[in-house]
């Protein structure tokens, strides 16, 4: 069986990971074109890969304008440059790999799911969350009646506050003109799980949040607008300084995400000029973020089941957690352990759902799960093994635009 071709664009964090299967598996997935500004991360991928220079693209227009020259394409460009490549690779006869969010705007996303499904494409969204054993696991265990009925389901998103900083404060997805709002951005993973793990359409909804702490308002007195320049007994005393997350991380041995954002070879001197010059060395609170750092999202299913969500900055970096109460036990999650609580026996099950799988380990294993899955589909012609196609995607993207609308209006909203 020969392997499945891709072009990558968008050669960032998010295409590097995906592109490492096949570094793995090259009987399986072969990486023949990447279309990417960067000059850097484009040529990292090319030499990787041994793409050949016709096929080392600086953008997807250059791609369109080719004959098509690969089975698939993945998508992860940022948030708002996913709508049109998506339509045009999908008119092209590419398969689809979409990182999420699909796209900023619920017409946008109607419309490539309209479009893929006119061209008859194989299509799937990046919510890698359904894919990891974990889930699986979760999956199963609910629909063996094990806690009988699921009554109520509560999930905490843990943003982590060193994260939200980098990335919705400084970063790419600090500010919705730029990108999108926050529940789009990080947590229409967390809606897509949560309407996968209840098994049922959500009807109705409702959602608060605001930017309540990375505002000018709370910057210290005294306090620079960068944290190299800030005096340093406001410096040394702030959870957020630039200089103790980054070369924090340094000091630890880390050398990849998230420093590889901030520069392609991170050594204290090329980190220290980033934070000298570029916008994740700026004060948290001197920012031009507007996105919010808390948020839930209370959610009605078809059959009267409830869900509460909740995504905040101020936590410590850690996973998700995850309550469900079922009229016959009660289910505890983090994304690693199940613990299950018996009614019936009043006795506590732990089951242990890590797998040292040695690759592509991100979000629990979610990435492996979602390419593998997409290079099985491709290679049997067999769309069931994809969990988050056009249908399943577009229905759980509807459900974050509602509860965006329903933040703004303060009002519960009926889910198309």
């Amino acid at each position: 069986m020969k392997p499945v071709t891709f072009l990558i664009v968008g050669a960032g964090d998010r295409g590097f990971t995906y592109a490492q299967y096949a570094e793995h598996f090259p009987d399986r997935m072969k990486i023949v074109g990447v279309a990417e500004p960067c000059e850097y991360q484009r040529q990292r991928m090319a030499e990787m890969h041994h793409i050949p220079s016709e096929n080392t693209l600086t953008n997807w227009l250059e791609a369109i304008d080719k004959e098509r020259f690969a089975d698939a394409v993945i998508i992860s460009t940022q948030d708002a440059l996913h709508y049109e490549p998506a339509v045009a690779f999908a008119r092209k006869g590419y398969h689809i790999l979409l990182e999420k969010p699909m796209a900023p705007t619920a017409e946008e996303c109607r419309n490539i799911v309209r479009e893929v499904k006119k061209q008859q494409v194989c299509f799937a969204v990046c919510h890698v969350l359904r894919y990891t054993a974990y889930t699986q696991k979760l999956k199963q265990i609910l629909s063996e009646g094990v806690i009988g009925d699921i009554i109520s389901l509560q999930h905490l998103e843990p943003v982590g506050y060193w994260h939200q900083a980098h990335s919705f404060v400084r970063g790419n997805w600090g500010n919705e003109q730029k990108s999108t709002f926050m529940l789009l951005a990080k947590s229409c993973h967390d809606l897509d799980w949560i309407r996968y793990i209840i098994g049922e359409k959500c009807r109705r909804l409702s959602s608060f949040g605001s930017l309540n702490y990375f505002t000018k308002a709370n910057q210290p007195s005294g306090a620079a607008g960068r944290c190299l320049d800030c005096p340093e007994q406001i410096e040394s005393r702030c959870a957020y300084s630039a200089r103790k997350i980054y070369l924090g991380f340094l000091e630890q041995g880390i050398k990849g995400w998230p420093l590889s954002v901030l520069t392609p070879e991170p050594d204290k001197e090329s980190i220290t000029r980033a934070l000298r010059e570029g916008d994740y060395g700026r004060c948290v609170f001197d920012c031009d973020n507007d996105v919010v750092d808390h948020q839930v999202v209370n959610m009605e299913f078809d059959q009267g089941k409830t869900a509460t969500f909740t995504m905040t900055a101020f936590t410590k970096a850690a996973g998700r957690k995850t309550r469900i109460f079922g009229t016959q036990g009660e289910l505890e999650g983090d994304g690693n352990m199940i613990k299950i609580f018996d009614f019936r026996t009043d006795k506590l099950i732990e089951i242990d759902t890590r797998r040292q799988e040695g690759i592509l380990q991100g979000h629990g294993g979610g990435d492996l799960g979602i390419i593998r899955n997409f290079v099985d589909a491709l290679q049997s012609n067999d769309a069931s093994r994809i969990l988050t196609g056009a249908d399943e995607s577009l229905e759980t993207h509807l459900m974050v635009f509602k509860a965006e609308e329903s933040r703004h209006k303060r009002q519960i909203m009926e889910v198309e």
